[in-house]
């Protein structure tokens, strides 16, 4: 199985709670950083720490890490991420951002960019033109 990298959150000054609670659960290689844990797992790991992890608020997919300095990088690469893997056709996707230290700084901006990159990769994928949208909610 591909090893997927998932980030345990949680609030701060517990993090090295929730990574003891990982390597009890036979997990190495942990990146503890401020109000996260990072790991790599399986398809299995992730119901697993859903299910184990007691001190991590959530346990987030990591999709990807890239560098973006405009909007048009930050669509470009946000398309290239491997999207239709893990959102059905009918997927829900709101899209929550942050910004923090960036040059683009318009939340709102990233946002609605994040999502019309997504929606781009999937009209790719699932050949369609329209999402309804009326699935399960993936939180992006």
């Amino acid at each position: 199985m591909a090893k997927i990298e998932l980030i345990a959150t949680a609030a701060f000054g517990l993090e090295s709670i929730v990574a003891r609670e990982l390597k009890n659960l036979g997990y190495d290689n942990l990146i503890v950083e401020n109000g996260k844990v990072t790991f790599a797992t399986d398809e299995l790991g992730i119901c697993r720490t859903n299910l184990w992890l007691r001190s991590s608020d959530r346990v987030l997919l990591k999709m990807g890490s890239f560098k973006a300095r405009t909007f048009e990088e930050l669509f470009q690469q946000t398309k290239a991420l491997p999207w239709e893997e893990w959102l059905p056709e009918d997927a829900n996707f709101p899209v929550q951002g942050k910004s923090i230290k960036s040059q683009l700084f318009s939340v709102s901006d990233c946002q609605a960019i994040v999502k019309k990159a997504i929606v781009e990769r999937l009209k790719e994928s699932y050949s369609t033109t329209w999402f309804e949208e009326t699935g399960p909610r993936y939180q992006i």
